[in-house]
């Protein structure tokens, strides 16, 4: 993936069992969790190109979330913010090689940034 694409979609989920049987019979999605996920069900699309994961439900999270990739979240951070964004949550550690980080922009969107690679264990 390059700078700008959409890499992940978390879908809020409070029955992450029901979520997984409604997506895998609509669109064909392949569910699966990999070890240090437990309890995040990632999904996998047709394609085998689009994915994400089944996040808990929440009061603050309500509405599915789309994860762009990014070559630097401090940078796009710092210009979010130039530009009138709100950062939700500042960059943190996914795994030894990936992070993430959430922004609102001036128009109330949570959009996510993701940055490195994942080890999902396959």
């Amino acid at each position: 993936m390059a700078h700008g694409d959409i890499t992940h979609i978390d879908i809020p989920a409070a029955d992450h069992q029901r979520s997984q049987e409604f997506y895998g019979s609509l669109f064909g999605w392949k569910f699966q969790e990999y070890p240090g996920y437990e309890g995040y069900p990632m999904w996998q699309a047709p394609n085998q190109i689009s994915g994400g994961g089944l996040a808990p439900r929440s009061d603050d999270f309500t509405q599915p979330r789309s994860y762009v990739e990014v070559d630097s979240i401090e940078e796009v951070l710092e210009k979010a913010r130039a530009q009138g964004a709100r950062v939700v949550m500042e960059r943190q550690p996914i795994s030894e090689t990936s992070w993430w980080a959430i922004f609102e922009d001036p128009d109330g969107n949570v959009i996510g940034l993701y940055e490195g690679t994942t080890d999902t264990g396959e």
